[in-house]
């Protein structure tokens, strides 16, 4: 069962074969190729310099150098890759700083087939994995500095052309709001009353203004601002 044409090639960074066996096999069943396997975030670095994957899976935990480190790196180094954060519990505190180090979303690893090539092909395209759900808790645990000690070192600050938020126009700033709360375009286009292609171009325009690579950054953005906040009708 293949897609037509040339599907994301994908990098896994686990330190448990039996994980990234499996994984290269959910996606190769699935029209996805696995250019290739590390097992731990060192390697990770190292491979994604060299066989300049599109996206790689990432476990949040391994020896040598964690994933949050290794992701903050292959996104310095490779700014085009996309990254997927692997962990097998849904801990929260690692969220924010995982968002923050530029990764575009989280999985489980206990994710069915379907979603884990759903999520591929999703981040490839330059979209996020953030359910509203997580968004929620992000902020009302993390937004605003709150993360824990332990974290903190681990969480960049957003540059502070992101926090300049009077470029946008008022519906560019709607946009964003919906985006912290985890909206995707069709559920924008519905909540706003517009076609995905109009959507797509308020989100092109968001990301410019404030130098955005991705979903990813723009919730992270819509949090600090306050555009979306702890405890409010936006979260």
């Amino acid at each position: 069962m293949t897609e037509p044409g040339p599907g994301p090639r994908v990098l896994i960074a686990d330190d448990q074969a039996l994980v990234r066996a499996g994984f290269r096999m959910i996606l190769a069943a699935r029209g996805i190729r696995v250019v290739g396997e590390v097992s731990n975030g060192a390697e990770a670095v190292a491979e994604v310099r060299r066989l300049r994957p599109d996206v790689v899976l990432m476990d949040i935990r391994m020896p040598t150098m964690d994933g949050l480190q290794a992701a903050r790196l292959v996104l310095e180094r490779v700014p085009n890759c996309r990254v997927i954060m692997l962990t097998t519990f849904d801990l929260d505190r690692y969220v924010y700083a995982a968002l923050a180090a530029g990764a575009s979303g989280f999985l489980l690893k206990d994710v069915t087939p379907e979603h884990l090539a759903a999520a591929v092909r999703l981040v490839n395209t330059g979209d996020a994995l953030l359910a509203p759900s997580i968004t929620r808790r992000l902020v009302e645990r993390f937004a605003g500095g709150g993360q824990p000690a332990d974290l903190r070192h681990e969480v960049r600050p957003v540059p502070a052309v992101h926090r300049n938020l009077t470029t946008l126009t008022p519906r560019e700033r709607e946009v964003l709001t919906l985006l912290g709360q985890g909206l995707s375009n069709a559920e924008l286009a519905h909540a706003l009353t517009l076609s995905e292609a109009t959507v797509k171009t308020h989100v092109a325009r968001v990301f410019a203004k404030l130098s955005l690579r991705d979903r990813a950054q723009a919730v992270v953005v819509a949090y600090e601002t306050g555009l979306v906040s702890p405890g409010g009708s936006d979260g």
